[in-house]
């Protein structure tokens, strides 16, 4: 299909090349894209870059948790207390 400025309108499919490989697949749709459809190439490269900006962003959040709470729980906690728990004992004599 022919657009009205004599550019040829690409298919929908383009959309997929971002969606599966983000930020990379919006840079080559783009190239591939911007002669025939810019705005079509111009709007793979955008859903490419938040695609990528919504990953960082879901890896990052646990990440972040996992470092800012990992010095409330200590290594040595003692999570059972002294010989509260004498079978645990292994110098226990019967």
């Amino acid at each position: 299909m022919w657009l009205s400025s004599g550019r040829r309108s690409r298919s929908r499919w383009w959309f997929l090349l971002p969606i599966l490989m983000q930020f990379i697949g919006g840079i080559i749709a783009y190239y591939a894209l911007r002669q025939d459809d810019p705005i079509k190439a111009k709007n793979c490269l955008l859903l490419g870059i938040v695609l990528t900006a919504v990953w960082v962003v879901i890896m990052l959040i646990p990440i972040v948790l996992l470092v800012a709470f990992s010095g409330s729980i200590g290594h040595n906690a003692n999570i059972i207390p002294g010989d509260e728990f004498t079978f645990l004992n292994p110098n226990l004599e019967i």
